[in-house]
């Protein structure tokens, strides 16, 4: 059985146990931000979380679960990150069907919460920015089904908690929940929801995969992680909506029939305060969890957040592109491009392969720029990406800009009333050598020996870090 805990206890050595209270109204993604800014990235676990009347909770709070892709692509079993988005693809592509459990071997159903019970509140759930309206569930995947199917689907979407038993629900407008929500909705009936909370990443990265419509996650979650997931019937729902039976936590409720409610404004994961939108509503039924549940939590538009959806990503955009371009070996979505730009990486593509592979990813919804590099230049290091981009590119004969394309929503450069995007490929690769054989037309890149270096880093080994002059 794999769960958030056999998570924890593999990485002990990166989770970081404050010994003191600490307030879940802003002052816990103070610490990821403060940590984030040293370049320091270990697992947090709030064992004493201060809720926003001054009380402890009895629960622990744990975040920055993904906010390392050493320590997110290792709960894969992927030894260097920098091969992620090959290994998912390969993997979700494979899928491994769920099986289902009953109720007394869902360690997520020992406590079983309804009517007043089934209290929101009582769970420590944080303010994360300055500009929240009050508290959000951030980690929470909100599932649903399509209803002339039965087929369900799952996605992280925010929730901002107005009361004990209700709160609003944003899945956003293009999402495959939406598409259920407005189903059931077209019939006049409430749509049925369940949202669960903390499990093991490799888990939660298998129910991010980007699929079809309409199909159910569990089957990709399945073949990323090497093993049928565990479901079990929700309480309300029963087998209609089933939930994964070693998650922490599971809130259950139903979406009424066209009621909005206000919703934001949210730091979303632009890094920019998300404006006001009008959002459905859940009314909760029932919160089942586990006797000693753990509340997983997400830096909205901190690493944390950033780093499993990108290298999700990354194994999305390696299966668009290598389809065409069979030199392709790296993709990378980096944090400082936010989910907008995504660099590829060729060994010695064909003629025009790289500018293939940039085609056929512009389509891709989430991506606005994408920078195609040869294999010598590090993708994981944006100042060799703009290397690349300095030397080896001339913007008339390698830039690709297409206009009309669908993008975010949340794309905070869209202009007032625009609900499409304008996206460009760069392929800053080299021109491909003029005969079998023969270098590229470009000149060597200087440096100094590999032997120099060596000898370089060992000197610095053993400098006095004491005696080290002021920068």
């Amino acid at each position: 059985m794999i769960d958030l805990r056999t998570f924890l206890a593999d990485e002990a050595r990166h989770v970081w146990r404050p010994s003191g209270p600490v307030p879940v109204v802003q002052e816990i993604t103070g610490l990821q931000v403060a940590l984030e800014a040293e370049g320091r990235h270990p697992v947090i676990v709030i064992e004493k979380p201060q809720l926003a009347d001054g009380s402890i909770s009895t629960m622990a709070v744990v975040t920055n679960v993904t906010a390392s892709r050493e320590i997110t692509a290792r709960a894969l079993g992927v030894r260097d990150h920098r091969d992620f988005a090959q290994t998912y693809a390969d993997r979700t592509a494979a899928p491994i069907e769920p099986v289902a459990v009953g109720r007394a071997d869902a360690p997520v159903q020992e406590l079983v919460l309804e009517g007043p019970d089934a209290d929101l509140t009582a769970l420590p759930i944080l303010t994360q920015h300055e500009g929240d309206p009050g508290p959000y569930l951030t980690a929470a995947r909100a599932t649903t089904y399509d209803p002339d199917t039965g087929i369900d689907n799952t996605a992280i979407q925010r929730c901002w908690v107005k009361g004990p038993r209700r709160m609003s629900w944003y899945p956003y407008p293009a999402s495959h929940n939406t598409r259920n929500l407005k189903k059931f909705w077209a019939k006049g009936e409430p749509c049925p929801v369940a949202f669960w909370i903390g499990h093991h990443p490799k888990v939660m990265l298998g129910a991010q995969a980007k699929i079809k419509y309409p199909e159910s996650h569990w089957a990709a979650a399945g073949g990323l992680i090497g093993e049928p997931v565990r479901l079990v019937p929700s309480i309300t729902h029963g087998r209609k909506i089933m939930v994964p039976a070693d998650a922490e936590i599971v809130v259950e409720g139903f979406a009424p029939a066209n009621v909005w409610e206000a919703d934001g404004p949210f730091g979303e994961y632009t890094g920019y305060m998300g404006p006001q939108v009008a959002a459905p509503v859940c009314e909760v039924t029932c919160i089942t969890r586990r006797k000693d549940a753990i509340y997983h939590d997400y830096g909205s538009g901190l690493r944390d957040m950033l780093v499993p959806d990108n290298m999700v990503m990354e194994g999305k955009i390696f299966a668009m592109a290598k389809a065409v371009a069979p030199s392709l070996r790296r993709v990378h979505v980096p944090v400082s491009g936010r989910r907008f730009h995504a660099y590829l990486q060729f060994e010695t593509p064909g003629a025009g392969e790289a500018r293939d592979a940039l085609t056929a990813v512009l389509g891709y919804r989430r991506t606005k720029t994408l920078i195609a590099c040869d294999d010598d230049i590090d993708i994981f290091d944006d100042s060799d990406v703009m290397f690349a981009l300095a030397t080896r590119v001339m913007w008339e004969r390698d830039a690709i800009i297409v206009s009309g394309l669908s993008g975010s929503l949340m794309d905070p450069g869209l202009q007032r009333g625009a609900n499409t995007v304008s996206k460009i490929g760069i392929d800053a690769t080299l021109a491909p050598s003029e005969a079998p054989g023969a270098p590229r037309p470009v000149p060597p890149r200087a440096g100094v020996s590999k032997d120099a270096l060596k000898a370089a880093r060992e000197m610095l080994a053993k400098a006095d870090k004491l005696a080290w002059p002021d920068s």
